[in-house]
């Protein structure tokens, strides 16, 4: 996501919180701008978690998704 989106999120923020109403087309494409923000964090922070290693008590390093596949949590 780029900052252009990001400012044009921003913008609408603004806007509801002087109390202005949006079109309905604007609040389309807030919501669709907002989605995309989400889903880049999303993705970002998946990526993060991808390249984190969680250290056994005999020292042995695991990648993280594979705890958290054991657990049922990241599914």
């Amino acid at each position: 996501m780029n900052q252009a989106k990001i400012a044009r999120i921003n913008e609408f923020a603004r806007r509801v919180k002087r109390g202005e109403t949006l079109t309905p087309e604007e609040l389309k494409e807030r919501d669709a701008l907002r989605r995309e923000y989400i889903d880049s964090v999303k993705a970002n922070l998946i990526g993060q978690l991808d390249n984190t290693y969680v250290v056994g008590p005999d020292g042995v390093k695991r990648p993280l998704r594979e705890r958290a596949d054991q657990h049922g949590i990241l599914s």
